[in-house]
């Protein structure tokens, strides 16, 4: 099994990243259309029609505003999507673990590639 991590900074206040991670009309403007709630054991799923792509997710850590885990299940994985926030010095530090890829393949990088992609798009939902 393998994984990666990504590290990511915002001015903006911890909280104001945590509610774009855990609400799920923000998540839809930056990750997919979903039916998320940071609740532990909420069964979810994340869709984007034109990928034809269904990601279903159960929550497993909710540690407002510090820790959120859910699996992340769809086409050819099975994996654990962690997001670990800390503020310092008026910024939030942001940082990404996914694992429990079978190989570095096609999903591993597309993976990888495709939380940067959304963390930028994130980064304009919230106004940086």
């Amino acid at each position: 099994m393998t994984g990666f991590s990504l590290d990511f900074q915002f001015k903006s206040s911890i909280d104001k990243v945590w509610e774009a991670l855990t609400d799920s009309e923000t998540l839809a403007k930056w990750v997919m259309k979903n039916d998320f709630k940071p609740i532990v054991g909420y069964k979810c799923q994340f869709r984007n029609e034109q990928w034809n792509l269904i990601v279903d997710c159960e929550v497993l850590v909710v540690e407002e505003p510090y820790k959120l885990s859910y699996t992340w299940i769809g086409g050819p994985i099975d994996t654990i999507v962690t997001w670990t926030l800390k503020e310092e010095a008026g910024m939030t530090h942001l940082h990404l673990e996914h694992t429990g890829f079978e190989e570095e393949n096609q999903a591993f990088n597309g993976a990888k590639y495709g939380w940067a992609n959304m963390v930028n798009e994130l980064k304009k939902v919230i106004g940086e």
